[in-house]
C-alpha cells in the first residue's frame, strides 16, 4: 500500500495552492544580519562586517562606513572601496573611485592596489576581463561562458580576454591585479561568479577570514572551523549541518532553522512540541492511517477508470505538445513561489506598480536585497500558457540596453504565471514625473526627452527588428517603464496574452496611441483622463503653456528648448490623431526624436552616442538616422 499512499500524497501535494511547478534551488547558506542589525541603504551587513565600533565583532578590519545612509564603504589603509554585496565567506566590492552612479567597463591595472592583508584577500571566485594585452597565452577559453554583464545589466559581449582566478596557472593567492602586467595588460574588470553558476555579478570579491593564531575560543560550540581559500593562516566559523548563523562564539551563533506554517523560522521557534504532544501525535497518526489507505485505494480505482484529459498541462511533457517549454522559455532563474510572495509581501496592494491590461505588477526585494518587478499574468487554459511562454522565450533572447532585463519566472498551480523583471535604482518613471520619488527637483526636460526618444526607440526596435515582432499594448508610466541610475530606459510589462481580436497592425497602432498619451505626460506631468482632449483644444489654440508641467518653467526657457516642447507636442498629437489609421508609425516618432535628442546642446552628444548604440548594426539604425525631411510624417494643421 506505500506506492498508493506516494500517489495520494503527491496528488495532494501538487494541489495544493501556491506550489510552483519546478525544481527547488540548490539551497544557499543562510545570511543573517548581525547582532546590531546594521543596514545602510538595502544592504543588511552580516557578521563580522559592522557600522558601530560597539557592535560586537572580530576585529576593526571589518568595520565600514555608511555615507548619507545610503553608501557603504570598506576602508583598506587610506582606500575606501563601495560595498555592493556580501557573500557567507566574502564582501563584493567596486574599483576605488567607482562612484554609486558610475561604471567602467574597465579600469587600470594598478587602480585596485590591494592584494591582501591577515583578514582579506582577492577571491579566486572572481573572474576577470583583461584588456590590450601584448601576451594571449594566460587567456581561458572555458570561463568565456560565464554570463558576464556589462555597465548597463545586460550582458556583455565577448571579452577580449577572459582569466578565472580559480586558475592558479598564472595568478595565485596574495598576487594583485597588477601582477598581469607581465603580459602587456594595461586595463581589467571583474565579475564574481559563484561555484556552481556561470551567472557573474559585476565587482571584486574579496574573502574574509580571521589570523589563525587569534582563533581561540572563536566558533560557536556547535560550529567547526575552516581554512581561508586566498588568506594565508586564515579561518572562519562554519555552522554545522542543519544549522544557520554565523558560527562564531562572539556572533549570532548556530541555530536551527525550519519552514513553520509557511514562513521561515529559526531556532526556539523550531523546537519540537512536548512530549505529552507527541504522544498524541502518535495516536492520530494511527487512527488517520487506515483512512488514508483507503482513500488512496479509491482515488487509485478513479485514476485507472478516468479518461485522460487532453487540456491537462505538464510542465515536464510541455515540450511534446509546442516547441516551446516551461525551462526553455524560462531561460534564467526559476523563482519558487514562496520567495515572490515573500518578496511582495503577499503580492500586497501597497507593492502595486500597475494593473493593466497586461496583468499586474508589484514591486518587490528579494531575500538577497535585489529589488525585482514582478508581472502576473492569469491564463485561462494550457492553450494560453503555451502562448505566454513563447513570448517569454522570445523576450528573454532579446539584449537590449533599454529593455529591462528578465531575471526569471514561475508557474502557480493552475495558470497563473509570474515574471520577474529587474527593478532599476531610479524607480518607475511616473514616480519621477509627479514627484513621487523623493527628490527635491523633477526630470528637467532634457531628461525627458532623451526618455521619451528611447522608449520610442526600444518599440520601434522591437516591432521592425525582431521577428515575430513584439509589441507592448498597454505602454504607462507606473510600472512598465524604469529608470535606472542614469535615468536611461528600462521597458518591461510587455503583453504576454493577447487575445487573437488584438494581434497584428491593430496592437501596433496601439502602441503608437499609447506612446502619445506617454508624450503628454512627459509634458505636463499628468495623467488625468481629460488630459488628450485638454491638450488637443490647447495645442490647437496655440496656448500650449498651460499645459506644460509648472517644474520645468516652460517661459524661462531659451527658445530652442521651447520649441522642442512644441516640436514634441507635435509629435505627441499626430501619435493620438494618425496612430489609428497607420499614418505613423513608432519608426517614424523615433527617428524624429531620436534626431531631436541628438542635436539637443544639453549634453547631447552623450545621449545621442547611446541612442545609435541602441541600434548598432541595425537596418533600422539607417531608417532613424535618416533626415528628419527625408521621410514624409502628416503633421497638424496649428500654430504649433
Amino acid at each position: 500500500m506505500l506506492p498508493l499512499l506516494l500517489v495520494w500524497f503527491t496528488l495532494v501535494s501538487l494541489n495544493q495552492p501556491g506550489i510552483c511547478l519546478q525544481h527547488r534551488q540548490q539551497l544557499q547558506p543562510v545570511l543573517l544580519p548581525n547582532g546590531c542589525d546594521d543596514k545602510c541603504g538595502r544592504l543588511h551587513i552580516p557578521f563580522p562586517f559592522h557600522l558601530n565600533t560597539s557592535c560586537a565583532s572580530v576585529s576593526n578590519a571589518f568595520h565600514l562606513s555608511c555615507l548619507n545612509s545610503t553608501t557603504l564603504y570598506l576602508h583598506i589603509g587610506i582606500q575606501s572601496y563601495r560595498v555592493l554585496d556580501f557573500f557567507s565567506d566574502g564582501i563584493l566590492v567596486d574599483f576605488p573611485g567607482t562612484g554609486s552612479s558610475t561604471c567602467r567597463q574597465y579600469n587600470g591595472l594598478n587602480s585596485f592596489n590591494f592584494a591582501g592583508n591577515d583578514y582579506l584577500g582577492i577571491s579566486d571566485d572572481n573572474v576577470i576581463g583583461l584588456y590590450d594585452c601584448e601576451d594571449s597565452s594566460l587567456c581561458k577559453a572555458d570561463c568565456e561562458t560565464n554570463e558576464l554583464p556589462d555597465c548597463d545589466g545586460n550582458r556583455g559581449g565577448a571579452l577580449a580576454c577572459c582569466y578565472t582566478l580559480s586558475d592558479h596557472s598564472n595568478w595565485h593567492s596574495g598576487d594583485g591585479f597588477s601582477s598581469f602586467a607581465k603580459f602587456g595588460c594595461r586595463g581589467v574588470s571583474s565579475w564574481v561568479v559563484p561555484r556552481g553558476t556561470n551567472s557573474g555579478k559585476r565587482g571584486v570579491k574579496l574573502e574574509w577570514a580571521i589570523p589563525r593564531n587569534k582563533s581561540q575560543g572563536l566558533c560557536a560550540s556547535n560550529a567547526v572551523m575552516v581554512s581561508a581559500t586566498t588568506v594565508e593562516a586564515g579561518v572562519r566559523c562554519s555552522c554545522q549541518d542543519g544549522l544557520v548563523g554565523d558560527g562564531f562564539a562572539n556572533g549570532l551563533g548556530c541555530f536551527k532553522s525550519c519552514i513553520k506554517e509557511g514562513q521561515e523560522a529559526y531556532g526556539g521557534e523550531c523546537d519540537n512540541s512536548p512530549k505529552r504532544r507527541q504522544r498524541k501525535l502518535v495516536i492520530v497518526a494511527g487512527v488517520l492511517a487506515p483512512v488514508f489507505i483507503l482513500a488512496s485505494l479509491f482515488l487509485f480505482l478513479c485514476i485507472l477508470k478516468r479518461p485522460v484529459k487532453s487540456g491537462a498541462f505538464d510542465i515536464d511533457q510541455a515540450h511534446y505538445h509546442s516547441t516551446i517549454s516551461f525551462r526553455k522559455a524560462c531561460r534564467t532563474r526559476l523563482f519558487s513561489y514562496r520567495e515572490l510572495d515573500e518578496a511582495t509581501r503577499g503580492f500586497d496592494d501597497g507593492q502595486k506598480l500597475v494593473d493593466g491590461t497586461n496583468g499586474t505588477i508589484h514591486a518587490g526585494v528579494l531575500g538577497d536585497g535585489s529589488h525585482i518587478a514582478v508581472q502576473k499574468v492569469q491564463c485561462e487554459n494550457e492553450r494560453d500558457l503555451i502562448h505566454v511562454l513563447s513570448r517569454i522565450e522570445l523576450l528573454s533572447a532579446v539584449l537590449h540596453r533599454n529593455l529591462a532585463r528578465l531575471l526569471g519566472c514561475c508557474i502557480e498551480s493552475g495558470y497563473t504565471l509570474m515574471v520577474g523583471y529587474e527593478y532599476p535604482a531610479n524607480g518607475t518613471l511616473e514616480e519621477h514625473l509627479h514627484n513621487n520619488s523623493g527628490q527635491e527637483f523633477g526630470l528637467d526636460w532634457y531628461k525627458r526627452l532623451s526618455i521619451a526618444a528611447e522608449t520610442a526607440s526600444i518599440l520601434a526596435y522591437l516591432q521592425c527588428e525582431i521577428s515575430p515582432p513584439i509589441f507592448h499594448h498597454g505602454l504607462k508610466s507606473s510600472g512598465y517603464i524604469f529608470l535606472d541610475v542614469d535615468f536611461s530606459v528600462k521597458v518591461a510589462g510587455f503583453a504576454l496574452l493577447c487575445s487573437s481580436s488584438t494581434t497584428g497592425p491593430h496592437i501596433q497602432k496601439n502602441d503608437v496611441y499609447d506612446f502619445g498619451l506617454l508624450l503628454l505626460e512627459i509634458i505636463s506631468g499628468s495623467k488625468h483622463s481629460d488630459m488628450p482632449s485638454l491638450a488637443l483644444q490647447k495645442i490647437k489654440s496655440g496656448k500650449l503653456e498651460e499645459i506644460v508641467d509648472p517644474s520645468l518653467y516652460y517661459h524661462e526657457q531659451p527658445i530652442f528648448r521651447r520649441e522642442q516642447i512644441e516640436i514634441v507636442a507635435d509629435i505627441a498629437t499626430r501619435c493620438l490623431l494618425f496612430g489609428g489609421d497607420g499614418k505613423i508609425g513608432m519608426v517614424d516618432v523615433a527617428k524624429e526624436l531620436f534626431h531631436l535628442a541628438k542635436e539637443s546642446t544639453d549634453g547631447g552628444s552623450k545621449k545621442g552616442s547611446a541612442l545609435e548604440e541602441t541600434f548598432s548594426n541595425s537596418s533600422l539604425l539607417q531608417m532613424i538616422s535618416m533626415s528628419p525631411d527625408s521621410v514624409h510624417v502628416p503633421r497638424i494643421a496649428g500654430p504649433v
